[in-house]
């Protein structure tokens, strides 16, 4: 009977923390898109080459940080 209330208490401390890798994840890449958007507009770029570059940048560091994150939190069960 105890173990069943220790998953309670985890679970919604999972549902936060897989709330917020999604967020930070969506932050980064937005981020990423709009420091290429400036640049490419600051250095008149004939293609958006910024823009795909950090996009591209930032979402591979965002799934970096996702994997690395469900790696700990499968680990702590």
């Amino acid at each position: 009977m105890p173990e069943n209330k220790k998953n309670k208490k985890k679970r919604p401390k999972r549902f936060i923390v897989l709330i917020a890798v999604g967020s930070q994840m969506g932050i980064t890449i937005f981020l990423g898109a709009t420091l290429g958007k400036f640049l490419d507009a600051k250095y008149q770029t004939e293609k958006a080459w910024f823009t795909i570059a950090l996009t591209l940048f930032t979402l591979l560091i965002s799934l970096y940080f996702v994997l690395q994150t469900l790696n700990k939190l499968n680990n702590d069960d």
